[in-house]
C-alpha cells in the first residue's frame, strides 16, 4: 500500500526527527532529492543540465528553502538558475548558498525561456486558493508548461489542500510532484491529484515517526492480488459464493445484463438474478450461467422464491416505484452483505430509514448520487471527494464507494479511505457502473468486507477498462474508446495480470 498522512502527523513526525538530526538537515535531505528528480528531468533536454535554464519560484516558507537549496545543487551543476520570489523575502541559508552557487534572485523572468519551473510557493500548511502576486506566477508557469516547460511542485502543488485534494481557487498544475518524507492525501485523490502529475516520494526519515495510523491508503498490485479469494480442491459453486442480483425492469433491460457480465466475471460461484420478464429474456440469451427469477407479484415474496444467496446486489435498472422500493427493503432487512446502486441508492435518498443497518453494506455511488443523499450538490462533492466520501460513510453507517475521476472507498469509524490508482477517462461511458457493482457484488459474496470487495472491484474494473483501451494498431491511437462490455469481457485479463 502507499500510505498517505495528514499535514498534522507529517508536522509532528517532522519534529520528532528534527531533534535527532543537525539543524538543517532535514532540509538538505529534501533539497537534495528534489534537485535529483529535476536534473533526472534535464537531462532529456541537449546538454544534458549543463546549460540548461530553471526558473524557481520561492516562497518565504520552508518550502522555498527546500527549493533555493535544490536550486543552488543544480547551479552548481551549470543550471542558469533564476528566482523569483514574490514574498519579498526568502529562506536566508537558501539564498546565501544559491547566491554562492551562480544562481541570481530577480524580480521578474522570462517565463517563456525556462526549460524547468520549481514550484516553492507554499507548502503543505498552505490552504484555499492562490491570491495575488502567486496567482499570476501560477498562470505565468501553466502557459510556459504549455510551451513545453516542465513544472516541478515542492512537496504540493501551491494551492492544493494537503488533507483532501482540494482546489479552492488558483493553484499551480505540475508535471511532477517531488513530496519528502511521506504521500499527502492531496496528491492522492482529484481535484489536487490532476494537478501534481507524477508523484515522486523522497525518503527524509520520517518513516519511524509517523506513530499513527494513515489518514489514505492507494494500494498496489500485489495488495489486491492478496484480497482476491481463489477456490481450492474442494470448491463448489455454493462455497465460492452465490450473488442475488435485482436488477433490471421491462424498460431498463441494459442494466441488468451488465451488471450480471461484472458477476459472471468477479469469481462467484452462481449468480441469481432476479429481475423483470423483459429483462429476464436478455440476461437468458446473454448469460445463459446465470440463474434467473421474475420479480414476485406480491410484496415480501422475494426471499423465499429466489433461493439460496451470500449476498446481494440492489438497484441497477431496477426502477423507484413503489415495487422496487418493497424489494430492496425486504432484501435489507436480511442479515446479508448487500451492495446498493442505482436506481437503488435513488430510493434511498427518498426512504433514509432504509439505513443504517447492522449488516455489511456497501453503495457505490457517483457524486450526484451521493449528493442527494446527502443534501448537497454534485459540484460540492466532486470538490471534496475525500471529505464528503467520509462524511457519508459516518453518517449513513455504510462503507462508501464514491465512484469519479479518483474513486475513493470510505468505511465508518477511523479507517483510512482506500483511494484506487487504475482507471481511465473513457470509464464514463454509460453502463460502467453496473458492471462494476456486479464485479465487488461477486468479491461480496465471496467474503470480502464491504471496503475490500470495494476496493478490489474498483482496481480490477479500472484495470480492465485500461486493457479493453489498448491493443490497437500499432499506427493507431493509444487508447481508443470503449463500451461497458468492454469492460466485463477485459476483466479475465485483469484477474489474470495479477
Amino acid at each position: 500500500m502507499r500510505d498517505a498522512y495528514r499535514v498534522a502527523q507529517v508536522r509532528a513526525a517532522e519534529r520528532a526527527l528534527m531533534t535527532l538530526v543537525p539543524d538543517g538537515a532535514l532540509m538538505r535531505r529534501a533539497a537534495a532529492g528534489l534537485a535529483s528528480v529535476c536534473g533526472s528531468l534535464l537531462a532529456r533536454y541537449p546538454g544534458q543540465v549543463y546549460g540548461s535554464r530553471v526558473l524557481v519560484l520561492a516562497g518565504t516558507g520552508d518550502n522555498g528553502g527546500d527549493a533555493l537549496y535544490a536550486g543552488a545543487l543544480l547551479a552548481r551543476r551549470g543550471a542558469a538558475v533564476t528566482v523569483i520570489a514574490p514574498g519579498g523575502k526568502t529562506h536566508p541559508g537558501g539564498t546565501a548558498e544559491l547566491l554562492a552557487s551562480g544562481g541570481r534572485i530577480r524580480g521578474d523572468a522570462a517565463f517563456d525561456r525556462a526549460d524547468l519551473i520549481i514550484d516553492g510557493l507554499l507548502g503543505i500548511g498552505g490552504r484555499g486558493g492562490l491570491r495575488e502576486p502567486f496567482d499570476g506566477l501560477a498562470r505565468r508557469a501553466e502557459q510556459a508548461r504549455q510551451a513545453g516547460a516542465t513544472v516541478v511542485a515542492v512537496d504540493l502543488p501551491s494551492g492544493i489542500d494537503a488533507d483532501t485534494g482540494t482546489v479552492d481557487g488558483p493553484a499551480v498544475r505540475a508535471d511532477v510532484t517531488v513530496t519528502f518524507g511521506a504521500l499527502k492525501p492531496g496528491l492522492l485523490v482529484d481535484p489536487g491529484a490532476r494537478h501534481a502529475g507524477t508523484v515522486e516520494l523522497v525518503d527524509i526519515g520520517l518513516r519511524p515517526h509517523l506513530t499513527e495510523g494513515p489518514a489514505a491508503r492507494a494500494p498496489q498490485r500485489d495488495d489486491i492480488s492478496d484480497l482476491l479469494p481463489r477456490p481450492g480442491p474442494e470448491s463448489d459453486k455454493y462455497r465460492r459464493g452465490v450473488l442475488g442480483l435485482l436488477a433490471g425492469s421491462d424498460r431498463f433491460t441494459g442494466a441488468v445484463v451488465l451488471a450480471a457480465g461484472g458477476a459472471v466475471h468477479g469469481g462467484a460461484g452462481m449468480v441469481r438474478v432476479v429481475t423483470a420478464q423483459a429483462a429476464a429474456a436478455v440476461v437468458r440469451q446473454a448469460w445463459p450461467e446465470v440463474v434467473l427469477t421474475g420479480y414476485p407479484e406480491a410484496e415480501k415474496e422475494l426471499l423465499g422464491s429466489v433461493g439460496r444467496v451470500q449476498a446481494w446486489v440492489a438497484g441497477p435498472g431496477m426502477g423507484t416505484g413503489d415495487g422496487p422500493a418493497a424489494r430492496l427493503a425486504e432484501v435489507l432487512g436480511t442479515g446479508l452483505p448487500v451492495l446498493v446502486d442505482a436506481d437503488g441508492l435513488t430510493i434511498l435518498s427518498q426512504q433514509p430509514g432504509l439505513l443504517p443497518r447492522t449488516a455489511p453494506t456497501l453503495i457505490t455511488p457517483h457524486a450526484g448520487e451521493l449528493a442527494r443523499l446527502l443534501g448537497t450538490d454534485a459540484a460540492r462533492v466532486e470538490a471534496g471527494r475525500l471529505e464528503h466520501a467520509r462524511r457519508a460513510a459516518d453518517r449513513l453507517g455504510v462503507t462508501v464507494l464514491l465512484k469519479g475521476s479518483t474513486t475513493v472507498v470510505a468505511a465508518p469509524g477511523d479507517e483510512p479511505v482506500l483511494v484506487n490508482p487504475t482507471g481511465t477517462p473513457w470509464l464514463a461511458t454509460a453502463g460502467s457502473g453496473d458492471v462494476l457493482s456486479g464485479l465487488a457484488g461477486a468479491l461480496l459474496a465471496q467474503g470480502l468486507s464491504p471496503a475490500e470487495a470495494g476496493l478490489a472491484g474498483a482496481y480490477l474494473h479500472g484495470l480492465a477498462a485500461r486493457l479493453a483501451t489498448a491493443g490497437r494498431p500499432a499506427d493507431g491511437p493509444a487508447e481508443a474508446p470503449i463500451a461497458a462490455s468492454d469492460v466485463f469481457r477485459a476483466l479475465p485479463a485483469a484477474f489474470r495480470s495479477l
